[in-house]
C-alpha cells in the first residue's frame, strides 16, 4: 500500500489487515520499491496515483512490474485524471473509497491468475 497521506494510508492498511491481508505500508515510491526488491511475498500493489517527488502511481506500477512481472495493481485517486484508464494496468478507484468496494477489488485482483 503506497500513499503519501499518512492518515489515509494507515486507515486503509487497518481495513485490509482486519480482512486478513498482510500489508506493507509505504509513504512514497522509494520505500515501496525497497519492499518490492525484498524477498517478501507481495502479490498486489495498491497505490495512490498523485504523489510528490515526480514519481506518480502509474510510474511506480511500471517500475514495480519490472521487478515483479506478475504483480497485480489497484490505483487510488481523489482526482479526475482524463485518460487515466488508458495508462493504468489495473482498476482505478476514487477516494474516498468504500471499504467493501476496496476489499472486493482486492479479492478480485488476487483471484486472477
Amino acid at each position: 500500500m503506497v500513499d503519501d497521506d499518512p492518515a489515509f494510508g494507515d486507515y486503509t492498511a487497518r481495513v485490509l489487515r482486519a480482512a486478513g491481508f498482510e500489508v506493507y505500508l509505504a509513504p512514497d515510491h522509494r520505500l515501496a520499491l525497497e519492499d518490492l526488491e525484498s524477498t517478501r511475498p507481495i502479490a498486489l500493489l495498491i497505490t495512490d496515483i498523485v504523489m510528490p517527488d515526480r514519481v506518480n502511481g502509474i510510474a511506480l506500477s511500471r517500475m514495480a512490474r519490472m521487478r515483479r512481472p506478475d504483480l497485480k495493481v489497484i490505483y487510488l485517486t481523489a482526482y479526475d485524471i482524463p485518460g487515466i484508464e488508458d495508462e493504468a494496468i489495473g482498476p482505478v478507484l476514487r477516494k474516498p473509497v468504500d471499504d467493501s468496494c476496496l476489499l472486493d477489488e482486492v479479492k478480485r485482483a488476487l483471484a486472477t491468475a
